[in-house]
């Protein structure tokens, strides 16, 4: 079973469509609903880190 990882997704809105930022990986995307601009910025991470996978020995990062 592959690894689960959590990553954080920022969003903002710009003029009628919201923008999403993975800033641990870097990918973005962008939808008409948060609901679809979150499903897009999950499948543009996952195939950004399935041809560039994040090593074992990174650690974590601290958010406050």
């Amino acid at each position: 079973m592959a690894e689960q990882r959590v990553f954080s997704a920022i969003i903002h809105k710009e003029d009628d469509i919201f923008v999403a930022e993975c800033p641990e990986v870097g990918t973005v995307s962008q939808g008409y609903t948060i609901e679809e601009v979150i499903r897009n910025l999950k499948e543009a991470t996952e195939l950004y880190l399935e041809e560039f996978p994040i090593p074992k020995t990174t650690r974590p990062w601290l958010t406050t």
